[in-house]
C-alpha cells in the first residue's frame, strides 16, 4: 500500500494543513481508523490545557461537569461528575465506597470505634469456639484453678488433670 501526502482541514481553526506520508503509516501501524482532525498547534494548545506552559503560566484547567442527584442508597444530594441515565443508581461518594468493599470488611469499617471493632471480633471468636467440639482433657484444664494454670504446668499435672475428670 502506497502512501501519500494529503491535505486536511482542522476542525478547530479551518485551516488545511498535510497529514504526510511518514504520518499515514504510523496510523496504519497503529491501526487507527480516523484521519487526524486537527492541526498540529491546535492540537498543541488543545493538549496544553490545563498544564503548565513553557515560561510557566498554568493555564485554566477543562471544566468538568457536575450535576446534582439524589443517591439511590441512602438518599442523600450529591454532586456527580457524570450525567445520570435513567434506570442507573447514582451513589454518593460514601455508599460507592461501601459498595467497592467487600461486605465483611465493609462491616468492619462501618463500626464506630476501635472497641467496638474489638468487641464484634470477640464475639466472632466465641462464636467459633462454641463450634469447636472440646476434649475432655481440655475441660478439665479449663476448670483447673487459676493457680495451677497460672504456674507452668508440666505435662504430667495435665495428665493427672485429665485422668482426674469424669469421663463422658
Amino acid at each position: 500500500m502506497e502512501f501519500v501526502d494529503r491535505i486536511l482541514r482542522c476542525s478547530d481553526c479551518g485551516q488545511d494543513f498535510v497529514f504526510t506520508a511518514g504520518e499515514q503509516i504510523f496510523f496504519f501501524d497503529k491501526q487507527f481508523k480516523n484521519d487526524p482532525k486537527r492541526c498540529k498547534p491546535c492540537k498543541a494548545k488543545r493538549a496544553g490545557i490545563g498544564r503548565s506552559g513553557a515560561n510557566g503560566a498554568t493555564t485554566l484547567p477543562l471544566s468538568r461537569t457536575e450535576t446534582r442527584a439524589e443517591c439511590s442508597s441512602c438518599g442523600v444530594e450529591t454532586t456527580v461528575p457524570f450525567k445520570p441515565t435513567q434506570g442507573r443508581p447514582v451513589l454518593c461518594r460514601s455508599c460507592f465506597q461501601l459498595k467497592r468493599v467487600p461486605s465483611a470488611v465493609a462491616a468492619v469499617a462501618a463500626l464506630d470505634s476501635p472497641e467496638a471493632q474489638v468487641e464484634a471480633l470477640t464475639e466472632q471468636m466465641a462464636a467459633a469456639n462454641a463450634a469447636l467440639p472440646v476434649e475432655p482433657a481440655m475441660e478439665a484444664v479449663m476448670e483447673a484453678p487459676a493457680a495451677v494454670i497460672a504456674a507452668e504446668a508440666s505435662e504430667a499435672d495435665v495428665a493427672a488433670l485429665a485422668a482426674e475428670a469424669p469421663q463422658a
